[in-house]
């Protein structure tokens, strides 16, 4: 099915765009929704007045949203949470976390749907892209330490050299005492 979009559809196209779609999603979801109709010769003959509309649109949502992007791109959010020797999480950090999070310290709310990310299951620090609009994407930056660890301080430098080593020595460290241990009980 040919569909015309009248708004923006993250992961399908812009509004203005023909797109071929499955029969099921354009018919139970985007006609539906308001998102799109039948790409018909006379929805064609509308498609430059939408696209227009849509970048009129699309600019002013950017520059309104553009003050939260600069306050998003310099937060870094740490999690503690319980890990094994290996570094690998016992649960994991959802996007629901961290929307949580974001809220507790910025005040901004901001749905779990909008955070790009799979759910953080190891230590160490990650890097998450949050969608306020389809052309603005600031970054943040995660960080997964320990539970009963100092919650890390890092700066730029830190960040590069010293995680990924700590991580590799604090798991071989604590590998080895417990096979030494089985050998004395033995």
């Amino acid at each position: 099915m040919k569909v015309l979009l009248i708004k923006d559809v993250y992961k399908l196209g812009r509004a203005g765009d023909v797109k071929r779609v499955a029969d099921g999603y354009g018919r139970n979801y985007l006609i539906p929704q308001g998102l799109a109709v039948l790409a018909t010769p006379g929805a064609l003959k509308q498609a430059e007045r939408i696209r227009a509309k849509a970048a009129a649109q699309r600019a002013l949502l950017n520059e309104e949203m553009s003050a939260v992007a600069e306050q998003l791109a310099n937060l870094k959010l740490a999690f503690s949470a319980r890990a094994g020797e290996t570094g690998k999480l016992y649960g994991s950090i959802t996007s629901q976390d961290v929307a949580n999070a974001i809220q507790a310290k910025t005040g901004l709310t901001i749905k779990r749907q909008q955070i790009d990310m799979q759910p953080l299951r190891a230590l160490g620090e990650h890097t998450i892209r949050i969608r306020l609009t389809v052309d603005l994407i600031p970054e943040i930056k995660v960080v997964v330490y320990r539970e009963g660890e100092a919650e890390p301080t890092l700066t730029p430098e830190a960040e590069t050299s010293e995680t990924p080593p700590a991580t590799e020595v604090r798991a071989s460290a604590e590998a080895e005492p417990p096979a030494e241990e089985a050998t004395a009980e033995n």
